[in-house]
């Protein structure tokens, strides 16, 4: 019987060790304490390290050039705000120069299948060559013996696919845009407009725009053949996508394009006085060169930008400013970006690169307009916010193009500038949202230089985006490229 009463005795004292029901919750307690860390880390990583994202951000940067290469540049933003630059890819893609490249919003996202960008890129070879870019960081495995070989960092994306060639136009390319995924639009010299559908790449529609009429050159047989200056120089689509802008070589005038019925909507023509305000007199071609639509508070407006100056005009077509505080350099780049902010009073400013090496901003608030300084002059003056670049920090030669970025996500509070210079060298500046909407009354050098890169190519045309983080589940398999393009085809075609 003691022999059962110890048993007795042992059984109950290991089930109450064993089943501690009350001990479990501290653990639940525990995992809330954790999951609540890492928003404080997130906030402490912006805090200290003001010069940078919270984590590593990547961009995809493509260069067109003179020498006929298609550049594609990985540039990585660490938190500490250094950038690290690799090649992605490097070909000879046509056969002269290239003008103009295009990057098209990022794909739906599709459970486990990346995510794809398409690249167009436009020569004066009358070509439009198509690529398939992918919209996610390149692998870092098995990928340092080729770097440590190289002479240059090299980092190849096994997703990044050719596609095709399009020979929609009979002479030079001059511009090419995505208004959405699913159309690209493209000019040339041939003065034609052409719509293509992005799901076959057929032509949907193509706007012929009249040839001008130029008075006081050669006429009968001694009139060269194609001497006439002829073509369209750049053209703008309103975010509605029913009205675009349109200005061509040899017309002192913008055109209106109804884009529902593809048939013309008015012309506009340039003032003299407007022309000799910003540098257009009697010997110069009065053309506009570059269009953009953009907004000033909640209002729209469009700028046009002629070879030193950029007038800006409101909904009802009548000039509202110039641009530039004098007409001594010259003008290539022309964006509009959106300074996202916490509160709902969104800030718009105007970037424009120069001839003497750099990228200003400014803005065209109706308060903040200059009115002129004397009776001659009738526009008022758009205000100098800040500017980068220059002979203070090194650059010299001008900056051919620009492009201009933000992630919401890593780095909500600034802004990525991407300029491309003629003489080969990327820049890429990072800059605080806070110093461009700041109003002190003064202009001031904006951002840090987080690097600089060489393409050893003169560059045309630049094109650049935020890449997204690989998400979980997806693999690098050369069979899931075939599988993308046909869902995404025809998702498109839906959305159609």
């Amino acid at each position: 019987m003691a022999k059962r009463k110890r048993v007795e005795v042992a059984s109950p004292a290991p089930v109450q060790e064993q089943a501690p029901v009350k001990k479990a919750k501290p653990s639940t307690k525990t995992t809330t304490k954790s999951t609540t860390k890492p928003n404080k880390n997130a906030t402490a990583a912006r805090e200290a390290a003001p010069n940078g994202p919270v984590e590593e951000l990547t961009f995809q940067i493509v260069t067109g050039s003179y020498d006929r290469v298609l550049h594609g540049i990985t540039a990585t933003v660490k938190p500490t705000g250094a950038a690290d630059f690799a090649d992605t890819f490097l070909f000879t893609a046509h056969t002269s120069a290239i003008r103009a490249v295009a990057l098209s919003p990022v794909s739906s996202p599709v459970p486990g299948q990346g995510q794809k960008v398409l690249l167009a890129s436009g020569s004066t070879d009358e070509r439009i060559n198509l690529y398939n870019l992918s919209a996610h960081p390149p692998n870092r495995k098995n990928q340092e013996l080729l770097s440590s070989v190289a002479p240059r960092p090299i980092l190849e994306n096994s997703k990044n696919r050719e596609l095709g060639t399009l020979l929609h136009h009979s002479s030079n390319i001059t511009r090419l845009v995505f208004p959405t995924r699913s159309k690209l639009l493209s000019s040339g010299e041939d003065s034609s407009i052409a719509v293509t559908r992005t799901r076959d790449w057929s032509v949907l529609s193509t706007i012929k725009v009249p040839i001008p009429v130029v008075h006081g050159r050669p006429s009968g047989d001694t009139a060269p053949f194609g001497g006439t200056p002829s073509g369209v120089n750049d053209f703008a689509i309103h975010p509605s996508m029913k009205l675009m802008i349109s200005v061509s070589k040899g017309e002192r005038c913008m055109r209106l394009w109804n884009l529902v019925t593809g048939k013309k909507a008015g012309v506009l023509n340039f003032s003299r006085d407007m022309l000799q305000e910003v540098g257009e007199g009697r010997h110069s071609t009065g053309e506009g060169r570059t269009v953009v639509w953009g907004k000033s508070g909640d209002e729209d407006e469009f700028a046009v930008a002629f070879d030193r100056d950029i007038v800006v005009f409101g909904m009802d077509s009548v000039p509202k400013c110039r641009v530039m505080p004098d007409t001594r350099t010259k003008i290539h780049e022309v964006q509009y970006v959106t300074l996202d902010g916490e509160t709902e009073d969104n800030l718009n400013i105007l970037l424009v690169s120069t001839e003497d090496g750099r990228v200003l901003f400014f803005s065209t608030a109706t308060s903040d307009l200059k009115q002129p300084d004397s009776e001659d002059k009738t526009l008022s003056t758009a205000k100098l916010v800040a500017q980068v670049g220059g002979k203070e920090e090194g650059v010299s030669g001008r900056i051919k193009t620009a492009a201009i970025m933000q992630s919401k996500e890593l780095d909500p509070s600034a802004l990525y500038v991407v300029g491309g210079s003629s003489d080969g060298k990327i820049r890429m500046w990072r800059i605080p949202k806070d110093e461009l909407a700041a109003r002190d009354g003064s202009t001031k050098k904006a951002g840090k230089l987080l690097g600089t890169y060489d393409t050893q190519n003169r560059i045309t045309c630049l094109a650049a985006f935020v890449m997204i983080p690989r998400p979980d589940g997806v693999e690098e398999s050369e069979d899931e490229v075939e599988e993308e393009d046909s869902d995404d085809s025809e998702d498109e075609d839906d959305d159609n």
